[in-house]
């Protein structure tokens, strides 16, 4: 406890010097006439699309202005001076951005204008990273992305990003960083955790990034997930309640009011959902799958002054989950993992809150500083009676500490210095009582452990001229637990757009480290790992290499988003379970390699009324050697020990995953979206030509997802969705986590209902 303390006071003493990743940008341009003389004094006017967020600014005498600490989303731009026509335009900002604009003036009146209507999504010669920006209108609109544990807005709009055993994975692992209002959450912890990080009814954006990261978003190179979420300026004084309800007794509901002024603006939520069809069953059919939660959200921002904001956002979750199970202890399923005898739930919390302060020196100098607090526990409980094993698994973790950044503009270089820094404590509780007849001796044992990371940074993106983008960065990171781990981490990138073609080409090389989780392990729990030829070692960092290209194709107001990678990992992190128990714990394999080339499309708004959108991934994950930390086969000299030297697929391997969607706003305010999800079928674990499954990968699946909704004046919408449409089943995987086998979701019908009233 001792080293958590001095780790959180670093933590704060240094983090007021020096972000990880934000959700802000800067904006950069030039006012000129048509001899390309600079117009001093213009009014620039930046106004949210979809809020009353607003920022204003003149040009200097040189026809320069600058904007800063602008929150990623979609803007409209007017630029007005007198004697010339305004000019209006609208763009989207991608965060840790500063894209320099032109706008030309011409000579008219003020009463004169002129309306560039730039597509949402073109090609971005600001940044490396492949990006998808969706905000709440698409949320909403697209087929259960908006219900509480769905991440259909990821699934449905990112290459190689899907739903096996119940977790999210893309780009070969499930190790994901999410950050609210640019702070990133800790959490170490590898797949115990069932519930999702936030809401989709919160989110007024989500940014999701795939890999080429600067050094200033850390350690997870499979995805972050940047969540703007809504704060009160797209509310005047406004509520809206929103229930819905469905097959399988199911209701999501939520109460979320907000409001603004100049100065100050706030959000709040609460809301419980249930259902009687939570996680992925073992067999077709849905048995012992309740699931609840209730949880509230808050979010405050008050300007005090034109160069200070203060943002503070606050989260609060409860969720349980039974654990399905196949009640046929004959059954195909039951003899890889019996689960005919549990009747096992899951109890999990949440609790965030983030703190930021943004202090603008100058419209080209920007300070950041984020303190925040977050504390996650996930408890595995059993019937005593259950057999073979009754388990009990307990985790709460919690985490204290700072991020802060200094953005700077110099010339072309648009440099960032940061420092990211938590102290971690855990406490454990693991259990079993042994209902096989087996002899070993019931037990349970408590136990605890305390660590910290502290990460420093700097990062430049140059924009040699309008046409390249440079970047290179350097991050340092120093881990502490048991023992001690540094790793130093550069990364470089470019971005070149080709004249006249506006396609932009991307190459990025990186490394990263990725902190190991915490968990230790002694006394009983050990020898009944022994007892299953398994001993514990310590888990050591995550070290990765990312090798990506790719290009950016404008065509008219369609996108095309191509790029191809390659990440070699040593210390591959995964999880495993003890025995033929439930007692889960992270591992960490001797290494992998990852390589996939992925396509994603969005279109711009088709026949005035729609926006379709695709994204294919053609992937293969695979491992190589033992597993080197966490749960290790013993003794290691063994027949059941010596491990395939070469390449072989994860669980989770899946070579191709397709979406391909359409949103609609049609006449009469009614709207219609369609998702269909294909995926070729996960590694089978178990390939045996006298099973029901004989080949080496598992069925392939497709599912038809569709929604209508119709809105009754401002104040009142209804829709109907339904998921899996045509209630096609196959067994989705065989990995032994949460239950043993996982079929993929059942047909699932409900109703919504959105009512806005003033308050």
């Amino acid at each position: 406890m001792r080293k958590l303390v001095l780790l959180c006071l670093w933590s704060l003493l240094l983090g007021t010097t020096a972000a990880y990743a934000t959700i802000f940008g800067q904006l950069h341009g030039v006012v000129h006439d048509p001899q390309h003389r600079p117009i001093a004094g213009a009014r620039v006017v930046l106004q949210a699309s979809t809020s009353a967020y607003t920022q204003s600014t003149v040009t200097n005498q040189d026809g320069s202005f600058t904007l800063s600490s602008i929150p990623l989303g979609d803007y409209v731009i007017t630029v007005s001076q007198s004697g010339f026509a305004s000019r209006k335009e609208t763009l989207t900002l991608a965060s840790d951005t500063a894209p320099a604009l032109h706008f030309e003036l011409q000579v008219g009146t003020v009463q004169q204008s002129v309306s560039v209507e730039n597509p949402a999504y073109t090609a971005n010669v600001n940044t490396v990273t492949p990006t998808t920006l969706v905000d709440r209108e698409t949320i909403a609109l697209t087929p259960g992305s908006d219900r509480t544990n769905s991440l259909s807005m990821i699934t449905d709009y990112t290459p190689g990003a899907y739903i096996t055993h119940d977790m999210l994975h893309m780009r070969g692992g499930h190790q994901v960083s999410w950050l609210i209002d640019g702070v990133e959450v800790p959490n170490t912890n590898i797949a115990s955790n069932l519930a999702a990080q936030i809401s989709p009814k919160d989110i007024d954006y989500i940014e999701i990034q795939r890999g080429s990261y600067t050094s200033d978003i850390g350690d997870r190179t499979y995805g972050v997930f940047n969540v703007v979420p809504r704060t009160g300026f797209e509310r005047n004084r406004q509520a809206e309640l929103i229930v819905t309800a469905g097959n399988f007794f199911q209701t999501d509901d939520q109460l979320n009011f907000g409001d603004h002024t100049e100065k100050f603006a706030y959000y709040a939520s609460l809301n419980g959902n249930r259902s009687d069809y939570g996680l992925a069953p073992p067999v077709g059919e849905v048995l012992h799958d309740a699931t609840n939660g209730y949880g509230g959200f808050a979010s405050l921002i008050y300007n005090g002054s034109a160069k200070d904001q203060f943002r503070l956002m606050t989260q609060l979750r409860n969720d349980y989950f039974q654990i399905p199970y196949d009640p046929d202890p004959n059954s195909f399923g039951n003899q890889q993992f019996d689960s005919s005898g549990l009747r096992d739930g899951q109890h999990e919390s949440d609790a965030i809150v983030a703190f930021t302060w943004l202090r603008t020196f100058n419209p080209s100098t920007v300070l950041q500083v984020s303190p925040f607090y977050h504390y996650n526990k996930a408890n595995y409980e059993s019937n005593p009676n259950d057999t073979p094993v009754a388990t009990t698994a307990d985790r709460s973790s919690t985490y204290g500490g700072a991020q802060a950044s200094i953005t700077t503009a110099i010339a072309r270089n648009t440099i960032q210095a940061g420092l990211y820094s938590f102290g971690q404590h855990d406490n454990y509780l693991f259990g079993a009582i042994f209902n096989d007849d087996s002899g070993n001796a019931n037990f349970t044992k408590p136990d605890s452990a305390s660590g910290g990371v502290i990460e420093e940074y700097i990062s430049d993106n140059f924009k040699a001229t309008s046409w390249l983008t440079l970047i290179a960065g350097l991050r340092e990171t120093r881990f502490q637990g048991e023992f001690s781990e540094n790793a130093t981490d550069p990364r470089f990138g470019v971005a070149v757009r080709v004249p006249k073609l506006n396609w932009v080409f991307r190459a990025f090389y990186g490394r990263y480290y990725q902190p190991p989780p915490l968990l230790t392990a002694a006394g009983p729990i050990v020898q009944f790992a022994n007892d299953n030829n398994t001993d514990f070692a310590p888990l050591h960092g995550e070290r990765d290499e990312e090798h990506q290209f790719g290009v950016q194709i404008p065509l008219r107001g369609w996108v095309l988003d191509v790029d191809t990678f390659k990440t070699r990992v040593n210390n591959f992190l995964d999880h495993s379970n003890v025995g033929n128990s439930s007692i889960y714990f992270p591992v960490t394999v001797d290494g992998a390699l990852i390589r996939a080339w992925e396509l994603s499309l969005r279109s711009p708004r088709l026949w005035h009324f729609g926006q379709a959108h695709l994204a294919y991934s053609n992937q293969i994950a695979e491992q190589r050697g033992a597993i080197t930390g966490g749960l290790i086969c013993v003794p290691i000299t063994s027949p059941e020990c010596d491990v395939d030297p070469g390449y072989t697929p994860v669980d989770h391997d899946q070579r191709n995953t397709l979406n391909v969607g359409f949103n609609a706003t049609l006449p009469w305010q009614v709207t219609a979206s369609t998702n269909v999800y294909y995926g070729s079928g996960f590694t089978n674990g178990n390939p045996d030509p006298a099973t029901p499954y004989p080949n080496a990968y598992l069925p392939q699946h497709t599912s038809v997802d569709l929604s209508v909704g119709k809105s009754f004046g401002e104040k009142l919408t209804a829709s109907v969705t339904a998921t899996n449409l045509a209630n096609y089943r196959v067994l989705l995987d065989n990995s032994l986590t949460f239950g043993g086998f996982h079929f993929n979701d059942p047909r699932q019908i409900y109703g919504e209902v959105k009512y806005r009233f003033k308050y």
